[in-house]
């Protein structure tokens, strides 16, 4: 199979067929969510690192007013495009989630599947923080996902996910290629492997992620006083199921609420 380095994100539509599969499950949960934990009624939405779209587009149909930035030019124009598509305005910009402002706030937002941790550094992280506590008013929630370092039992080293839309098909594989604990960098390789009617072929790119252990994140929210822990999940989204974190856990949904 020919193979091809690059940013994948750089790659809207095939990143948007494989992620943009299991949006069903993270629609509902995010639905559920709003009505159970905010303090507030959502009808605004505000996703950062919103990428193609997947779930703004949803929320858009479902009757919210959604926007989001993202720092691919190319992810946005994505977003813009099929929003525009469907009779909704352009809402997604061009922007960094560690430093940008929004004209008004927003009753709720989102960060489902572990773009937190591109963040490279504590002080991005506590900056990003900043920026949602003043994009969202009070009452309202920040639904944050990403996957935890376990201290404790194995790891998860390796995950795959597959999608198909018409003739063409993308399986995506993930990998860690190496984890420095005490400069809290993970560098994760993957591969987009897709098959259209007339070629095979495979993207592969490598990433650095910042690693989060359970004490460090509530360090963190400890330093980002304007949230609280509403409640905490794991990646199945049941609503009621939620879940008591330990050394073990990787998989984490923590419902912030703005103070």
């Amino acid at each position: 199979m020919h193979e091809t380095r690059g940013n994948l994100y750089d790659f809207p539509k095939y990143y948007d067929i494989v992620f943009g599969a299991d949006w069903k499950e993270e629609f509902r949960f995010l639905r559920h969510c709003f009505a159970k934990h905010a303090g507030r009624t959502v009808r605004r939405v505000f996703e950062p690192a919103c990428g193609t779209g997947r779930l703004l587009l949803r929320l858009a149909k479902a009757g919210f007013q959604v926007a989001g930035n993202d720092l691919n030019a190319k992810a946005v124009e994505y977003c813009n495009a099929r929003l525009a598509r469907h009779g909704f305005a352009k809402t997604a910009v061009v922007g960094d989630m560690a430093d940008f402002r929004v004209r008004r706030k927003f009753d709720a937002a989102f960060n489902m599947i572990n773009s937190f941790r591109h963040l490279p550094t504590e002080a991005a992280a506590e900056s990003h923080l900043r920026c949602m506590a003043e994009a969202v008013a009070k009452g309202g929630l920040y639904v944050l996902g990403l996957h935890l370092t376990p201290t404790a039992g194995p790891r998860i080293e390796e995950e795959e996910w597959s999608g198909r839309r018409g003739n063409l098909a993308v399986i995506s594989r993930l990998w860690s290629a190496g984890i420095d604990l005490k400069k809290r960098n993970e560098r994760v390789g993957m591969t987009f492997d897709i098959w259209t009617p007339t070629r095979q072929f495979r993207l592969r790119d490598e990433m650095n992620y910042r690693t989060y252990t359970l004490p460090q994140f509530r360090s963190l929210l400890k330093r980002s006083p304007a949230w609280d822990i509403a409640e905490t999940y794991d990646f199945h989204y049941e609503i009621d199921l939620p879940i008591v974190p330990d050394a073990t856990t990787e998989d984490v949904v923590f419902v912030l609420r703005r103070r």
